[in-house]
């Protein structure tokens, strides 16, 4: 709820949205107690708080997908009931949610109207032409710069996002939500959708915006609201918030330390690969890693940072190179192969290529590892959950039970599942992808805390990260990548963000 000194000042036709007293429980879970929202017309009001708070519940119970168990909903003044979200929909409500929902082999145009088509003049067809005319009036019109008649599967993630908000602007949408928009995003594209944001909201389109990058929401928006374990704990004006206020509200209590002091004795080299190449873009890739010590790397989208962790784990062949551990030649072709050498990879899509969501948490742990817990011909349930529990225990991962699906997790706890498995892998070179993408400031802390944790235990770790202030706050030595070849290899604390931004950004003449 927006302070009174704001309110107070404000009639009802100055206010889109008013959630009130909104409560929904699943089962023993009370996920949202008696939440008062409100969003002012043609502002940008961000919704934040960790992983499990609520933020997507409530937005879900807006959007139609659930229905509160009590409370109420205004849009313009008006009482709305959502049954579905077609209802929602035509109330003017748009969602556009993380993983973007999008048939990316139609035209842009055809996404901008799936379920609405135009018309054509015999039966049974669509007018394609009209369709294209009407997206590209629409872009005109909101200054976006895209081709209606692209196909979708062809464009950047920045302009499958323009898709979305079109989508958004041809259903009359009065009030769109963004959930982690810019979590695929590289910084230009990030900072191309700013400036949509800025344009909508310059229209009197109210924007309701979910991200965990707290310096987006500093710089965009113009209210805040903090969700906490299902209640709103804190709603005012941005302007009066910095990071630390606003993680204090986050997490109820102040994050001091947020990176762990580095404690861990460095020792010989674990992990070294030479003159490493593939024909997925990297090439003469050259580093090596110690036992306890944190190598980050750093480098813009697409500079061949994930393709190096694919190469090494044998998802991506290789087409040149040598890679040691321990000074023993390796030479892999396939995951298994580097789980069996003590190579682990925390992927850097956790949904898409790490976890089976809908599987037990006990499976996901266990799966890959079950020949070296006796269980590779007979498995045995209870020894499986017993094993589960035992490790992730050493972790403290966050489940109702070992049996829990992954998916009930929030993203912090599914990424210590992660982690958990390449424990019992007992994994020697542990390669982190992008571990903190989508999860809280609270998760990222034990994230930070637990590659320390590992680090002290002798583990070598490459930790693969877009945010330079968690590597200068966690690594050792950073290693910059651009254009699939290594450009940087610094010490952390003799070097600095604008170097490396330089060197991940600026091609030497």
């Amino acid at each position: 709820m927006i302070p009174a000194d704001r309110t107070d000042q404000q009639t009802d036709t100055g206010v889109a949205l008013r959630m009130t007293g909104i409560s929904k429980r699943f089962g023993p879970v009370q996920a949202l107690a008696d939440v008062t929202f409100t969003v002012r017309k043609g502002t940008v009001h961000a919704l934040v708080g960790e992983n499990g708070a609520g933020k997507s519940t409530l937005m879900k119970v807006l959007a139609g997908v659930y229905r509160p168990d009590e409370g109420t909903i205004e849009i313009g003044g008006c009482d709305h009931q959502f049954n579905t979200p077609g209802a929602a929909i035509d109330a003017g409500i748009s969602m556009i949610y993380q993983e973007l929902d999008l048939a990316e082999h139609l035209t842009v145009a055809e996404n901008v109207f799936l379920g609405a088509e135009i018309k054509g003049n015999l039966p049974f067809t669509m007018d394609l032409g009209a369709m294209v005319d009407e997206t590209a009036e629409l872009a005109r019109r909101f200054s976006f710069d895209i081709d209606p008649s692209a196909i979708v599967e062809d464009l950047a993630t920045g302009d499958c996002q323009i898709v979305e908000v079109l989508k958004a602007l041809r259903r009359n949408a009065s009030i769109i939500v963004m959930d982690e928009p810019t979590s695929s995003l590289s910084e230009s594209e990030a900072a191309r959708l700013f400036e949509v944001v800025r344009g909508l909201r310059a229209k009197g389109i109210s924007i309701v915006y979910i991200s965990h990058r707290l310096e987006e929401i500093v710089d965009l928006a113009d209210d805040l609201s903090v969700l906490r374990d299902g209640c709103l704990v804190h709603s005012e004006a941005k302007t009066q918030l910095d990071i630390p206020r606003i993680v204090h509200h986050m997490v109820g209590r102040e994050l001091t330390d947020f990176f762990p002091k580095r404690s861990a004795s460095i020792g010989e080299v674990r992990f070294k690969a030479t003159d490493l190449a593939s024909d997925y873009g990297i090439r003469d890739i050259s580093f090596d890693v110690r036992q306890g010590e944190i190598v980050g790397m750093a480098g813009l989208v697409g500079a061949g940072r994930t393709e190096i962790a694919r190469t090494i784990f044998g998802v991506d062949k290789k087409t040149a190179g040598t890679i040691e551990l321990d000074g023993k030649h390796l030479s892999i072709t396939s995951p298994q192969q580097a789980i069996s050498s003590g190579i682990a990879l925390l992927t850097e899509d956790r949904k898409r290529t790490g976890l089976c969501l809908e599987l037990p948490c006990s499976w996901n742990i266990t799966m890959p590892n079950l020949a070296a817990i006796g269980m590779k011909t007979l498995i045995s349930p209870a020894k499986e959950t017993l094993i589960a529990a035992d490790i992730a225990g050493r972790i403290a991962v966050k489940w109702s039970s070992p049996d829990a699906p992954v998916d009930s997790l929030s993203g912090g706890n599914q990424q210590k599942v992660l982690i958990a498995r390449w424990l019992l892998a007992a994994s020697k070179f542990m390669i982190f992808d992008e571990p903190t993408r989508g999860i809280d400031v609270g998760a990222k802390k034990e994230v930070y805390t637990l590659l320390n944790k590992l680090a002290e235990e002798g583990k070598a770790i490459l930790f693969i990260s877009s945010e330079l202030p968690e590597l200068f706050g966690i690594a050792d030595r950073i290693l910059v990548m651009r254009r699939g070849k290594l450009v940087g290899n610094r010490i952390t604390k003799d070097t600095t963000p604008e170097e490396v931004m330089h060197l991940a950004a600026v091609e030497e003449s």
